[in-house]
């Protein structure tokens, strides 16, 4: 029970180990309103401990205010973080007065991170000086936020990377037009100075940034710090903001490294950048405005790429709302980009498994449409449909209803959905099922130079059902092979 290990430390019994233990307690059921309870007037033992000559005692007696919030003892825990001189334990007291209020000790965190900032720091006691950096960091962020650029690069010569379905890099270079191209294994690679014409193309998954200098480099954090920061990112950040540094980043690492790993590399490499750019760079959590891209190539080695948050993408904000079997909506744009010239404008459209509308309001920018319905059984979705709706500024007419119950009095140009797959509520023959049933029932919604555009996780049952019911396949469209989808483009056989 907590609370006898919180008398064992009381009377002196395995102090560390039962405050380490202690601190595993606190963190089940509810314990730690328990300990409140029972011992509340017991705990002014814990801001004694602070003094206790064991370091490792110091510093989990200042993790158990912290865990527990007693907002008494912030006034001890900033005396102690002041005087600790062994340096494992500093970065505790700041742990612990992140739980709370201690704003009246910014001027105090400002000042010893700029004292910091300043020292030539041995190598030796790199590590736990970044810890104690890096949270009195965060300490101020909390209270003073970030002060963010504003991005006015729009016409600064770029060369990015945009990141697109593998198996159509050619549409979106189609899109592009004149703009100088290079393809690669996962999109395209361009140089521009008209970013804004780049920006709303819709069927790009992200657009990054190649940075003079930030070369291919080994796997080695201090490498990789020295890399970025002895490259032309610095200038890179000035010439397209307006403001100031800092810049606040992040770091995203894709290698075959498992969590563990992958943390302890991307703490050690954001501690060193922030040290060598002088904390011109900072790393934090939340509002950063940049992420470094680190990608491990087959060589082992770092490929490095940068993400600008400060860029908003504002390709699909109508996106307010998705349920869990939504389609990504730059799938739903790059499936109206290979069906395009099957097209009619004007046309009148049915989605009869809409969900929360992704395909018809991406149907109806890729060309303007008439009359718009669509169908689902799930309410919510429904709901949810009608308010992407109209944050995108489109009139679609949704009905709460079966597709295989609707009715209505004149036929569609075209069918255009996104097939249900097999689910944990759905097995195969469910699905199978609701193929046959589909191409038997559509035939009735369906004008005679109508077409199907089908997004699919099952072509086999696509396959083996269409040609039953008259259907006859004119395209076939592989997106991804891992997840099994593919986009067909189907008209009744004459």
């Amino acid at each position: 029970m907590i609370c006898d290990t919180f008398k064992d430390i009381m009377n002196n019994i395995q102090v560390r180990q039962n405050l380490i233990q202690l601190r595993k307690e606190l963190k089940e059921g509810t314990n730690k309103h328990a300990l409140l309870f029972n011992m509340k007037s017991e705990l002014v033992l814990l801001p004694t401990l602070l003094l206790h000559e064991d370091a490792k005692v110091r510093k989990n007696a200042a993790l158990v205010i912290g865990d527990l919030a007693l907002k008494e003892y912030l006034d001890q825990l900033y005396e102690a973080y002041e005087k600790e001189t062994t340096l494992f334990v500093r970065s505790a007291y700041l742990t612990a007065m992140k739980e709370l209020d201690y704003r009246k000790y910014l001027p105090m965190f400002k000042e010893r991170l700029e004292s910091l900032g300043k020292k030539e720091i041995p190598l030796e006691q790199k590590k736990h000086t970044g810890e104690e950096m890096k949270l009195l960091s965060e300490l101020i962020l909390t209270v003073d936020g970030v002060k963010a650029h504003k991005f006015t690069g729009f016409h600064e010569p770029s060369d990015i990377v945009l990141l697109t379905n593998r198996n159509h890099i050619s549409i979106t270079k189609e899109i592009l037009g004149v703009f100088q191209t290079k393809e690669f294994n996962a999109g395209l690679m361009v140089r521009t100075d008209k970013l804004e014409e780049v920006l709303p193309i819709r069927i790009y998954q992200e657009l990054l940034f190649m940075v003079e200098g930030m070369k291919t480099c080994d796997f080695n954090f201090r490498v990789a710090a020295e890399t970025i920061v002895n490259s032309k990112l610095m200038d890179f950040l000035k010439k397209r903001h307006q403001g100031t540094v800092p810049f606040y980043f992040r770091i995203e690492l894709k290698a075959k490294l498992d969590l563990e790993k992958k943390s302890a590399f991307t703490k050690k490499l954001s501690a060193e950048i922030e040290s060598l750019s002088q904390r011109k760079l900072i790393n934090t959590t939340s509002n950063y405005e940049f992420e470094i891209r680190l990608i491990e190539n087959k060589e082992g080695r770092l490929n490095m790429l940068v993400k600008l948050f400060t860029i908003k993408d504002e390709r699909f904000l109508y996106r307010k709302n998705v349920v869990a079997s939504s389609i990504h909506p730059t799938n739903a744009a790059l499936v109206m980009a290979l069906a395009k010239d099957y097209f009619r404008e004007e046309a009148k459209i049915l989605d009869p498994f809409c969900g929360v509308g992704t395909m018809l309001i991406e149907r109806h920018k890729a060309l303007k449409a008439n009359t718009m319905y669509g169908l689902d059984i799930f309410g919510e979705a429904i709901q949810k449909a009608r308010e992407n709706t109209e944050a995108a500024n489109q009139i679609i007419h949704y009905i709460n209803r079966d597709f295989f119950e609707f009715q209505h009095e004149y036929l569609f140009n075209e069918v255009i959905t996104n097939m249900p797959t097999v689910t944990g509520r759905r097995r195969e023959g469910e699905i199978y099922q609701l193929y046959q049933r589909f191409f038997r029932k559509v035939k009735g919604h369906l004008e005679e130079d109508g077409i199907l555009v089908l997004y699919s996780h099952n072509k086999d049952f696509l396959k083996k059902t269409a040609g039953k019911e008259g259907f006859q396949i004119e395209k076939e469209f592989e997106i991804s092979m891992r997840e099994g989808s593919y986009v067909y483009i189907l008209t009744r056989r004459m």
